[in-house]
């Protein structure tokens, strides 16, 4: 329990007393809290569809309901998967040698690469959520936004190395076999089946496309970068989400 208590305070805002912080955990540790951050999906996913539905009942506009859940996971898991993301955008638009690019992703400013993505990333997102809100597909949002937590499993490979000596990379990359990957995936592949009613197959399709875009997308950041950061697993986690909530709009 002290390692999920330990993943829902590392990747939401919500207080968890006692729990392990990261700079004096163990790898071992590191590896048993990465394990389990799939289960803080549920957490990231019952926020934002809890505030599209509330946006929705209010008579929102679509667009405006996407951006307030949004909002809310943003909030939530204190944005920073996002500015993992942005951060990851820019280091590869930097086209210098690895060492250059994590000095890029180090500096904390956001350059603009990293603005025009996470732009359409957070329009993508928006006017998905609004889509799905529109039609009641109220388990379609938070199956694409919980289901894109396993990314982060996926960037712990064993045989991705971290890129920096030490930050959240160096804690938990090259902690997570393949029965750990393949165990999530399978627990995403089947939670996501009744997410579009009356078309079973939609929904694992659609997150299984956006944890392979995102595994994909993760693979050319190591390459890249030299090996895995915190900042490139926030970026698979937001490609994951993006990418299953556009294939769950799919009409």
């Amino acid at each position: 329990m002290r390692h999920l208590s330990a993943a829902v305070a590392w990747m939401t805002v919500l207080p968890v007393p006692g729990s392990l912080q990261p700079s004096p955990v163990a790898r071992a540790d590191g590896a048993r809290i990465i394990a389990r951050v799939p289960i803080t999906g549920a957490v990231v996913a019952s926020a934002t569809v809890a505030v599209a539905w509330v946006a929705q009942f209010a008579g929102l506009p679509p667009v405006l309901v996407g951006a307030l859940a949004v909002g809310a996971a943003a909030l939530v898991t204190r944005g920073m998967h996002l500015d993992g993301f942005a951060d990851c955008v820019d280091g590869l638009g930097s086209y210098g040698p690895p060492e250059r690019a994590r000095e890029i992703m180090r500096q904390g400013t956001v350059g603009p690469f990293g603005a025009a993505a996470l732009v359409l990333l957070l329009v993508a997102e928006s006017s998905a959520i609004g889509a799905l809100a529109e039609r009641g597909l109220w388990l379609a949002i938070g199956v694409a936004v919980g289901t894109a937590r396993v990314a982060a499993v996926l960037g712990c490979r064993t045989d991705w190395a971290p890129s920096n000596p030490d930050g959240f990379g160096a804690l938990t990359a090259g902690t997570q076999g393949l029965a750990a990957q393949g165990f999530w995936v399978l627990v995403a592949l089947a939670v996501a089946v009744p997410a579009v009613p009356g078309l079973p197959w939609q929904g694992p399709l659609a997150a299984a496309g956006g944890l392979a875009l995102a595994f994909l997308a993760m693979r050319h950041c190591v390459r890249r970068f030299d090996g895995v950061s915190g900042d490139v697993l926030g970026f698979g986690i937001e490609i994951a989400a993006v990418i299953a909530l556009v294939g769950l709009c799919v009409v």
